[in-house]
This record gives structure tokens, C-alpha cells and sequence, in this order.
């Protein structure tokens, strides 16, 4: 993850935000020969944003608008994506059409808040884009039956980028968002996508899934077990948002896995493993290390050492199996975290050279 900046934050605008922006300036056009530029729409919290066109134009029927979206400070991928939104008439009382443009996603897998077959365009942005060709049709004498096709300039490029692939979603970028904004460093889009995972991978009937703080523990944790992409959940720095989403949405069977710092954090009770909101505690380590039988000489070793990896090394020069014990504290931890569910949890630790260092089960 990208450090956070220092200072006041600008926000931005998500996916959705921008394709009922342009679908709205495209509808207008369609019905009045005038583009709005800016266009303003309503967010679900009623906040009122302007958004300059980027292209616009009239065709043989219909009309198409585009916004490059604004990110704001967030180390969005999307940010600067050309979203395009085609509209045109459909016979009266079919409604609201979407379709997939080239760059937007379809539905390939069960499990997501969209049939499979459906175009990845998520069920907020779809309740907005509705709302502003209502009020447009209302407004201008339109009867609001019109078929919305989005695009997302080099989205299937973009959607290399993100979880889309593992989800099934295949083609493009999703039109995602909640709220219509982007706040920096939320992470609520990760977290979002840590609970999209875990949905697929439940209805795809996998009995086990396992979630890495990065991409090595990944790695190796796959190659182990033998999951297919789908079950590998990104966890990241965030195993609260895992366990706790695990907590009410239960797989029989979890395997976490990842680095010796960050499971170590986990393992002190830290359910948020980024290194601004939690750190390793080397005092708390080398009492671990006391508890498995290390000489006081040792212990202080480890308690001075420079950095979690120099621990572990002294800890393994000597014989202790502190990775297994950190990792099996950590599962405790995680346990602890989705009581009252029916989960088997099991924790992998590895070094920095992608090797297993520990256990939980030993």
C-alpha cells in the first residue's frame, strides 16, 4: 500500500459517481440537443457535485458522454480513466438498460451482488445512474426507457490491477461505489474487496480459503495448499476486515499466512498489520522467546534487535522454535476473533526468501 501523505487530503469521486454524471449529460443531450457542462448530480448522502465533460457528442439515435475521474490524494488505480457513457432509446417501459461497453467487466461467478452474465456495474452506481434519467426524463418530457452503455478507456488493462480476475469478473474494471466518494486511504475499497472474495469463493463451495499479508506469502501459501485464485483472498495488512467479515459469513476451514513481522502483530492481538497502526514489539518478543526456554543473554539479544528478521535469526540460531509459537499465538488470536463460528484456522509464517519459518501446527 502507498504511504499516506502528510497533510489535509484531497477526496475524489468514484466510478460511479462519474458514469451517472455522464449519463445524465448524455440523456440531456439526447433529449434537448444541449450538453450540461458541468454537469451536477445527487449523491446518496446529498452532496451535490459538478463534473466537467471530457468528450461529448451526438449520434444517429443517441448521444455519449465522458468524465475523467478524479481519485483525489487516493493511489487509486482508476484515477484519470476516461469513463464514457453511451445512451440510447429503448421501447417504452423497459426502463433502465446496462450494458457493457469495452474496459467494464461481466459477471462470470456466483457469489457477487450481480447475476452472473450481468455487466459489472454494482448495485449503488446503478440505483444513481436510474435516479438522474428519471429526474432528466421528468424534466425535459423523456419517457426514461434507455439502454446505458459505459466504457472505461484501457479498463481491461486496469483490471489487471485490481481483484477483478479472482473475482470473475472478466473484460474490465468494475463501476463501484458506495456513497459517490472517494475518501483517501480509507481502504474501504480493499476491505470491500476482501468481502467480495470470501462471497465468491462460499459460493463456489470451497471449503477453504487463505488470507496473505502479501504477495510472496501468497505465493508460497498457494503452491502449499493447492487453492485456486478465487480462494486466495488479499488480505493484506487487514485481518480484522477478513475475520470479522469470516465471523458472519464462515468457510469451514482459513489459513492465514504471511511475513514474521506482520504475524507477529497479529499474534500480540493487532487486527490492523500496516506498519502506521501497529508495530512489532520486540520487548513482548523476547519475553516469547524467555517463555520457550531462551537464556537471558538471548532474550535481551532479541529484545535489542534491529528489526523483527534479525530476531527471528537469533531466535533460530539458537535453536528456538519462536516462528511456531507466534504463528500459533496468532491463530489464538484469530480464533479468538471469529468465536461463536464453525472455523478451522490455521497460521503460516515465512521469511523474507518466500521459506517456511513456522507454524502453527507445527
Amino acid at each position: 500500500m502507498a504511504r499516506k501523505p502528510e497533510g489535509e487530503l484531497r477526496r475524489g469521486w468514484t466510478t460511479g459517481a462519474c458514469a451517472t454524471a455522464a449519463a445524465k449529460a448524455a440523456y440531456t443531450a439526447l433529449l434537448t440537443g444541449d450538453f450540461p457542462d458541468p454537469v451536477a448530480i445527487v449523491l446518496p448522502k446529498g452532496e451535490t457535485p459538478s463534473f466537467a465533460l471530457a468528450r461529448e457528442g451526438l449520434t444517429d439515435g443517441g448521444a455519449y458522454a465522458a468524465i475523467v475521474k478524479d481519485a483525489g490524494d487516493d493511489p487509486d488505480v482508476t484515477h484519470g480513466a476516461l469513463i464514457q457513457v453511451a445512451i440510447s432509446r429503448a421501447d417504452e417501459g423497459e426502463g433502465v438498460i446496462f450494458q457493457a461497453g469495452e474496459g467494464v467487466g461481466t459477471v462470470t461467478r456466483e457469489g457477487l451482488p450481480l447475476r452472473v452474465g450481468e455487466p459489472a456495474i454494482n448495485p449503488v452506481p446503478r440505483k444513481m445512474i436510474r435516479q438522474a434519467i428519471t429526474e432528466t426524463a421528468a424534466r425535459h418530457g423523456g419517457t426514461g426507457d434507455v439502454v446505458v452503455t459505459i466504457s472505461v478507456a484501457d479498463g481491461a488493462a486496469l483490471a489487471e490491477k485490481t481483484w477483478n480476475p479472482r473475482l470473475g469478473i472478466l473484460g474490465g474494471i468494475s463501476i463501484l461505489g458506495t456513497t459517490g466518494v472517494v475518501v483517501p486511504y480509507s481502504c474501504a475499497a480493499w476491505i470491500e474487496s476482501i468481502h467480495r472474495g470470501i462471497d465468491v469463493a462460499r459460493a463456489a463451495g470451497e471449503q477453504m480459503v487463505a488470507g496473505c499479508t502479501g504477495k510472496t506469502s501468497e505465493e508460497k501459501t498457494q503452491a502449499l495448499l493447492g487453492l485456486p485464485d478465487y480462494a486466495m483472498i488479499d488480505m493484506g495488512d487487514f485481518a480484522g476486515g477478513m475475520l470479522k467479515y469470516l465471523r458472519a459469513h464462515p468457510v469451514p476451514k482459513v489459513m492465514i499466512g504471511g511475513g514474521f513481522a506482520k504475524i507477529s502483530k497479529l499474534a500480540e492481538g493487532n487486527l490492523d498489520l500496516h506498519s502506521g497502526r501497529s508495530q512489532v514489539d520486540l520487548t513482548w518478543m523476547a519475553d516469547v522467546a524467555h517463555e520457550l526456554g531462551a537464556p537471558q543473554t538471548v532474550s535481551d539479544r532479541i529484545q535489542t534487535a534491529n528489526t523483527a528478521a534479525e530476531a527471528l535469526s537469533i531466535a533460530t540460531e539458537h535453536g528456538l522454535a519462536l516462528a511456531d509459537e507466534i504463528a500459533r499465538r496468532a491463530r489464538d488470536v484469530a480464533r479468538y476473533t471469529v468465536a461463536g463460528a464453525d472455523i478451522k484456522i490455521d497460521v503460516l509464517i515465512f521469511d523474507r526468501e518466500g521459506n517456511m519459518a513456522g507454524r502453527s501446527d507445527g
